[in-house]
């Protein structure tokens, strides 16, 4: 079979073997075999996927995110703020502010969560490496049960009618907004651009996203590499492996509070499903990880009163933990 990435694969032995005389099955020729592979392997999918990512991106741009959502009630705009949440190119700690805008806006409170939910655990940058580390078949299934679970909590909490415990000053400003004419506001037709524009935002999206994410990355892998040599496979399968019943969420519950970028935490769960961690427990403390990180909650205890942000967290918390369950169910 066809490897694209054999070339890194060969000279990072090649530099283990020839150049440090190191044995590849040593803890430290595999733990540096598997840094000087996975680094530029893990920034070329990151260079060139978030190009052509970019490129495509540069149809749709917040405003426009906004006015599509606007006036969406019931479970056909959770769906759609799921689905745009997928394609816009937005972290948790950036949705936050749109978030508020949404509010703002106009857009209903569940259908607001449902993009907020997927635009960070379904980003690009998760997808990307997704791909690159495991395949096509587990990156669908992520996709499917991120999008699934962003749809159901933003409906959930639609439901249950809970713009009660929304801060007073964001409807303050919502009703402020709407009494003030925008000028040109009904102007919302996608500006025409030439291809070679596209493809110089999708070079500069790509160009930041990789200054941005770059050290996560080198030191997401430096940690996977130290779990890829020197960590026992039995300590792996004894305390997170399939036999452990609690496994799941205690991955969850360690990855709440835990804040890391998603391009440094899939170099980590690349070595520990190396080692033997069921591919759904890794990706559950993945999700728990990218959409309940630390300082989204802070941000978003500005804006939600602490009984819907508990709602919040209770449903995504929930929620992942039994998509691990389902995932290493259908992965075994």
């Amino acid at each position: 079979m066809f490897d694209p990435f054999y070339p890194f694969d060969w000279l990072a032995t090649q530099i283990v073997t020839q150049l440090l005389g190191l044995s590849i099955s040593s803890h430290l020729g595999s733990s540096l075999h598997f840094f000087l592979y996975d680094v530029p392997k893990v920034l070329t999918l990151l260079i060139v996927i978030s190009f052509i990512v970019g490129t495509f991106q540069s149809f749709l741009e917040p405003e426009r995110v906004r006015s599509l959502l606007e006036g969406k009630r019931t479970f056909a705009g959770n769906i759609l703020a799921a689905m745009v949440g997928i394609v816009t190119p937005f972290c948790s700690c950036s949705a936050v502010p749109l978030f508020i805008g949404f509010l703002e806006a106009g857009v209903p409170l569940g259908v607001t969560f449902s993009y907020l939910m997927a635009a960070p655990m379904v980003n690009e940058v998760a997808v990307i490496l997704l791909w690159g580390l495991f395949g096509l078949k587990v990156t669908l299934i992520y996709i499917g049960f991120g999008v699934g679970l962003a749809i159901a909590s933003g409906y959930i909490i639609g439901l249950m009618k809970l713009e009660k415990w929304v801060e007073p000053f964001v409807w303050e400003l919502q009703k402020s907004l709407q009494a003030i004419p925008l000028e040109g506001e009904d102007n919302l037709e996608p500006v025409a651009l030439a291809w070679g524009q596209r493809f110089k935002q999708g070079w500069f999206q790509s160009s930041e996203i990789v200054r941005s994410v770059w050290l996560y990355v080198v030191g997401g892998i430096a940690i996977g590499a130290g779990i890829h040599g020197y960590v026992p496979t039995d300590f792996i399968t004894q305390y997170a492996g399939a036999n452990n019943p609690f496994a799941v969420p205690i991955a969850v519950i360690l990855g709440v509070p835990l804040y890391a970028n998603i391009a440094g935490v899939m170099p980590i769960t690349e070595a520990l499903v190396n080692k033997g961690m069921p591919m759904g427990t890794v990706l559950a403390f993945t999700m728990a990880v990218t959409a309940l990180s630390l300082p989204e909650m802070v941000i978003l205890k500005k804006v939600l009163r602490p009984q819907l942000l508990a709602v919040f967290i209770g449903l995504m918390t929930v929620g992942i933990i039994s998509i691990g369950y389902i995932f290493n169910a259908l992965l075994l």
